[in-house]
């Protein structure tokens, strides 16, 4: 949520309307509750430097701040409060051993308005079906997900394998 002009926005909660903010961008080049963003960029340690590098080379893109950060799933996510407007995941679906700690740190990084778009490419090789199957099954324990239709992926970049998962914290109900 953002206060914007005295009222609050909230982060898209569906794939249209996910779709009709990118289409502003294009036309505005980007809402103002982007163009001023804060952002934090992780992975484990050992790939820090490869992050670092990374913003170093895109700063001329960036009009807020960008830092890298560790974090490892599973662990203290502490630092990285108050939740975020938005988490972006990219190929985080891989590990059978890495689906617990993924869930939990989701679950701690989230508030209510966070808004979650994980990317990941369909792999069918394996054991990766299975994971992949478990991982939503899981996931949907805490969290509603909607799958953003192909024909609303970048036209330049779609792909069959490559899919976009919106993803929200479930609106818990509190007795009155």
């Amino acid at each position: 949520m953002k206060l914007q002009g005295g009222k609050r926005q909230f982060p898209p909660k569906s794939a249209d309307e996910l779709h009709v903010k990118a289409k502003e961008q294009e036309k505005k080049r980007m809402p103002s509750c982007f163009q001023r963003a804060d952002v934090t960029v992780t992975d484990l340690e050992e790939l820090q430097e490869l992050l670092r590098v990374n913003i170093e080379n895109n700063k001329h893109l960036v009009t807020g701040s960008v830092r890298a950060k560790v974090l490892k799933w599973g662990e203290d996510v502490t630092e990285f409060q108050p939740p975020p407007d938005y988490i972006l995941m990219a190929d985080c679906i891989y590990y059978e051993e890495s689906l617990e700690p993924l869930l939990k740190t989701l679950k701690d990084l989230t508030g209510p308005d966070t808004c979650v778009l994980c990317c990941y490419e369909q792999r069918t090789m394996g054991k990766n079906p299975e994971i992949e199957r478990k991982y939503f099954e899981l996931l949907q324990t805490d969290f509603e997900l909607e799958r953003i239709p192909l024909e609303k992926h970048d036209e330049e970049y779609r792909s069959e394998d490559i899919h976009i998962v919106n993803i929200h914290r479930k609106q818990t109900s509190f007795p009155s």
